[in-house]
């Protein structure tokens, strides 16, 4: 991508909505005028001889809020425009969870400082969308003394992978951080035989919408009224004192005992429990009304790097793992 000749970068200065299209050629930009903001004036600006083809561009929050007018920007046959720029805050994201689809224009998310200004814009990408893709779980068991109940203990190691032939984005603290922590406590419940069987589930598909763990949830390899408690570790390479989480409705009679514990050992200042959403691989198994909670330590010093490029080990921190880990074991021990 280059703005007025200027070369921009890939993962940096901008990068592709997962829904996008290829994009090949040069545009003009239209800039959106977000103070006095007119959706048929906008329309009318974007017939005019020198508007034809643009790249409309402007805050994604903005289009996000007046997304009844710019999802039309985004259908071919409904505008003369070639596609959307979005402003997106450095450090600039990327997603997945809708690449399921390619929609009829290209959408690129570009930081404000990258397109500021900029009159024209020359692209050149490729996408290709795969149909069919192939994901797998990794599934381990350590058994314990009883069968008849389970704890089960979840992760997704799936992220984004590639932007390009040079762009990778790492994962470390999302999700290289859970997946590494239900691996020690594998190892841990190996070497210490618990009381009821420990089933480890490595989703993919997470990132691509749950996939995953729906899957497994749909499928699964133990009864999922037979799972006395499962737990989903998500981002918790930071460093925030607050532990984030999520909580079932099944399984808020186990989180009195959450506190407690926390309570007594002070492993974080405090819990903060927010409402269950379809934010990651427990919501599955929630709404089949399996007791859970969701971990994830957020808002720290790694947090804004979440799904960038700067997601990497030297960004990611590992004041939570343990506390995260201790408050888990006590947790079954006592439950």
């Amino acid at each position: 991508m280059w703005a007025d000749g200027k070369k921009l970068h890939a993962g940096v200065d901008f990068s592709m909505r997962e829904y996008s299209p290829g994009v090949h050629g040069t545009f003009p930009v239209y800039h959106v005028d977000t103070l006095n903001f007119d959706a048929d004036r906008m329309f009318a600006d974007l017939q005019k001889p020198e508007n034809v083809n643009a790249l409309v561009c402007c805050d994604f929050w903005f289009s996000y809020k007046h997304r009844e007018a710019f999802s039309r920007l985004q259908k071919a046959g409904e505008c003369t425009n070639a596609g959307l720029l979005q402003t997106w805050t450095s450090p600039i994201k990327f997603f997945k969870a809708y690449g399921e689809k390619v929609v009829d224009k290209p959408i690129i998310w570009v930081t404000p400082e990258a397109i500021e200004g900029v009159k024209e814009v020359r692209m050149n990408v490729d996408n290709k969308f795969l149909k069919g893709y192939e994901l797998f779980n990794v599934i381990a068991k350590v058994e314990g003394v009883r069968h008849d109940s389970c704890y089960v203990f979840t992760a997704h190691y799936d992220h984004l992978g590639n932007l390009g032939k040079k762009i990778y984005y790492a994962g470390a603290n999302d999700n290289a951080s859970g997946t590494a922590a239900i691996v020690t406590l594998a190892a841990y419940y190996a070497k210490h035989q618990p009381p009821y069987d420990m089933y480890f589930l490595s989703f993919s598909g997470e990132d691509a919408n749950l996939r995953g763990s729906e899957f497994f949830a749909e499928h699964p390899i133990v009864p999922l009224e037979q799972i006395r408690y499962l737990f989903n570790i998500d981002m918790i390479g930071d460093n925030n004192p607050v532990q984030y989480c999520e909580v079932s409705d099944e399984g808020m009679r186990g989180y009195h005992l959450f506190e407690q514990i926390n309570g007594e050992k002070h492993y974080f200042r405090a819990l903060n429990k927010g409402d269950l959403a379809a934010n990651s691989d427990h919501y599955p198994f929630a709404k089949r009304h399996v007791p859970c909670i969701f971990l994830e330590n957020e808002e720290g010093s790694a947090f804004p790097y979440y799904h960038t490029i700067y997601d990497n080990w030297q960004h990611a921190v590992f004041d939570s793992y343990e506390p995260v880990f201790r408050l888990v074991t006590d947790f079954i021990e006592r439950y």
